[in-house]
């Protein structure tokens, strides 16, 4: 059993449109399972855009998206995005990218914030990832947001204040130049006790021998 000051801290910044931050979180809590100290680990979650351009109340196909992205047709993104879709599936996830539609995400990462709030920062970031990438809902839609954090245990009232107003608009801003300050480009990014930077999805064995070395770093330290 480990003592609080053993406590281990890995913060996160993630999209809730990311595939691979999905990806990347089922690893990390596969990791956590073989890891000797896993009730010693606190997370937080922080907000991260992967398009901040997008323009609020546009929504479009996730493939129609990729497509102009990179310059190729549809049936080429479909041929681009099964690696990822059977990568996703080895973690017990399933996707269906063909129904995802890109919004802008600065309102489901206004409920996070709030979720958080309330204890329920993981829950809440779960479910946004599976509306979007298994589910194909569309997460910039008010009614929608409401019924999800109403899923996971956030007061309906306080949802719609929320997205009603420009609350924790601030927070998120707070992420987005938190994880510029470490240099990330990308998500998912992971940072364990503010010292052990680990970018995108990484294996399994790479999450646990990070968070085995940080353990036995803080261990000596408060030793």
């Amino acid at each position: 059993m480990s003592t609080p000051t053993d406590t281990l801290r890995i913060d996160i910044w993630s999209d809730v449109v990311c595939p691979w931050c999905y990806i990347g979180k089922r690893r990390l809590e596969s990791a956590l399972d073989r890891f000797e100290h896993a009730d010693a680990v606190e997370i937080h979650w922080h907000s991260f855009q992967l398009d901040p351009a997008h323009p609020k109340g546009h929504r479009r196909p996730v493939f129609e998206t990729l497509a102009q992205k990179v310059g190729a047709p549809i049936a080429q993104v479909r041929t681009m995005t099964r690696q990822i879709t059977e990568l996703a599936a080895a973690e017990g996830l399933t996707y269906d990218l063909e129904r995802a539609v890109s919004v802008n995400t600065i309102d489901a990462h206004r409920l996070s914030h709030l979720a958080a709030a309330h204890g329920l920062g993981d829950r809440m970031h779960e479910r946004l990832l599976r509306a979007h990438l298994v589910e194909g809902e569309i997460v910039d839609d008010p009614d929608t947001l409401v019924r999800l954090g109403v899923e996971v245990g956030v007061p309906e009232d306080e949802i719609r204040r929320t997205l009603d107003s420009d609350e924790y608009e601030d927070a998120v801003q707070a992420d987005f130049a938190e994880a510029r300050g470490y240099g990330a480009t990308g998500v998912p990014f992971f940072v364990i006790n503010r010292a052990y930077g680990l970018s995108g999805a990484q294996p399994v064995d790479t999450f646990l021998s990070a968070l085995r070395t940080a353990h036995a770093d803080t261990a000596r330290a408060t030793s």
